[in-house]
């Protein structure tokens, strides 16, 4: 009896087609060509632009190599950047931002979550678009919404002050709380998604048997539904942190004047400064804290699920 063909990457390589040029390998290859295109490709651009120097010139970085082919790149910015308690305090402070953020979002998010997850279908379908429906208008839109609603004459001063809660306005923009609330509220659906896809995939006859055992409702959410929606939680802390980390819009139009983000010292660096090898250095440094962790996390999750 004759053996039917393997199939896969190992059977095309054993009859001599090469994985990559078949169909399946053209069609596993399309996201590798977009990542080099579209990130490989910049990230080299800006990390050669940051071993320049910067001149009054166009472009206003010196070339890398000289006439003789000699090369004439240096470390300097990146030296400045960890010399500088200014570069350090914004690079800090940001990730301070995030994280703060980062964990208001998973607070409002999980039981909006939840509820979305445990809800019946026509409700649940009702609340999925609502919490999308902020992706129908424009971020900037959306931002300059909220600096009207915290303004002085705004709409939370003015329905204090009708109730008589207050007697002059509350300061709430230029303010780190301003800042909190925006980056909270902007992110916020890119955590309850994630979240929601978890919960509701999760095995609901688990907290049934755990509550049959004996378990009340709120000991068997913590002993089997929140271990079971870590991987929702993570993957909604990182779609929310990591953008928010490099946040330029919100702190400049939320944020106080002396609030250090480094996405608005990038933009001053690069704009304003004309400064465009520090601005790169810059940059380069905050890819790689927030792409080596990641890929940490994701190389020690794999090794795990390998040893399970």
């Amino acid at each position: 009896m004759a053996e039917a063909p393997a199939s896969g990457p190992a059977s095309t390589v054993a009859t001599g087609k090469s994985f990559w040029f078949s169909g399946k390998g053209a069609v596993a290859g399309i996201p590798y060509l977009w990542l080099f295109v579209f990130f490989l490709v910049p990230f080299a651009i800006v990390f050669r632009i940051s071993l320049s120097e910067p001149v009054i010139a166009q472009p206003p970085y010196s070339p890398l190599f000289g006439a003789d082919g000699s090369y004439q790149g240096s470390f300097f910015n990146y030296q400045l950047l960890f010399d500088d308690a200014l570069f350090r305090g914004a690079y800090l402070n940001s990730l301070w931002v995030a994280g703060i953020s980062t964990l208001v979002t998973l607070l409002i998010g999980y039981p909006m979550a939840y509820v979305i997850a445990r809800a019946r279908p026509l409700v649940r379908n009702l609340l999925l678009m609502a919490v999308m429906l902020p992706f129908w208008s424009s971020f900037l839109l959306r931002v300059y919404a909220l600096k009207t609603i915290m303004a002085d004459t705004g709409l939370v001063n003015g329905l204090l002050l009708n109730l008589g809660l207050i007697d002059a306005p509350i300061r709430m923009l230029q303010t780190d709380f301003a800042l909190y609330v925006g980056i909270s509220y902007t992110y916020l659906p890119f955590m309850i998604l994630p979240l929601y896809a978890t919960l509701e995939r999760l095995d609901w006859s688990l907290v049934e048997a755990a509550e049959d055992l004996g378990c009340r409702p709120w000991k068997a959410f913590l002993l089997v539904t929140l271990p079971l929606s870590v991987p929702g939680m993570i993957a909604g802390a990182m779609l929310v942190f990591i953008p928010a980390t490099g946040e330029f819009v919100i702190p400049n139009m939320l944020g106080a004047s002396d609030t250090l983000m480094i996405g608005r010292m990038l933009w001053d660096t690069f704009f304003s400064e004309r400064d465009w090898t520090l601005a790169s250095s810059l940059a380069v440094v905050l890819l790689l804290l927030l792409v080596l962790p990641i890929m940490v996390f994701q190389i020690a999750e794999s090794r795990r699920e390998e040893r399970a």
